[in-house]
């Protein structure tokens, strides 16, 4: 049974898609643990409706980011993850937190990477005019929104589109391609080769 570790910010909806997976599709593997930097994030009531452990590590008033990240990392560690997997964790970690986790921590980013990384991926779309948008699973590098790409998903985008519909739609593809992609690597199903991730196919 594998062990699994989800970091939040707020309301944790791809969190909530992975919890309900994992559970509906008897995964060989147990989400055991929620950890957000905020005590108000929503997603915490799911966790905690569903029996999961939900942890609190403030990231407000922390000495320094190397600091955070080093008490994250204990809070972690303590459930001996796996796999962690960042669903809305709202912050930029560290080079010694993503080297810890090298090749075992995942992140959804609602772009096509390697386009527009960073905040408001939506806007950035519309303003630079392109015709299709998605999300895209990659694993945490020290690089902000880089790291070898696992899955991405892609949405047209429509004459009279706003950020919000956009986001929409967007989302509705996250919450097929995160779980699929966490399932994947779970079942040993994920190889990292350089920048490159293959995915064996599913035993019949």
């Amino acid at each position: 049974m594998k062990n699994i570790v989800i970091l939040i910010s707020g309301r944790g909806s791809n969190m909530q898609a992975i919890v309900k997976a994992c559970q509906q599709e008897q995964w060989p593997a147990r989400i055991a643990a929620v950890i957000s930097n905020k005590a108000d994030a929503a997603g915490l009531a799911f966790a905690e409706q569903h029996q999961i452990p939900a942890i609190v590590v403030p990231s407000k008033g922390a000495a320094s980011r190397e600091a955070y990240d080093a008490e994250l990392q204990r809070q972690i560690d303590a459930f001996s993850p796996d796999l962690v997997v960042l669903a809305g964790f709202m912050r930029i970690l560290t080079p010694a937190f993503t080297a810890h986790y090298e090749n075992r921590m995942l992140n959804i980013h609602p772009s096509l990477l390697p386009s527009f990384v960073g905040l408001h991926t939506h806007q950035q779309a519309l303003e630079a005019g392109v015709k299709v948008h998605g999300a895209t699973v990659h694993f945490v590098t020290a690089e902000l929104d880089h790291g070898p790409i696992v899955a991405q998903a892609v949405v047209p985008v429509l004459d009279g589109d706003d950020e919000d519909m956009l986001a929409q739609r967007v989302l509705v593809q996250e919450h097929l391609i995160y779980p699929r992609s966490v399932r994947q690597f779970i079942e040993g199903r994920m190889t990292v080769e350089g920048n490159c991730v293959r995915i064996a196919a599913e035993d019949a």
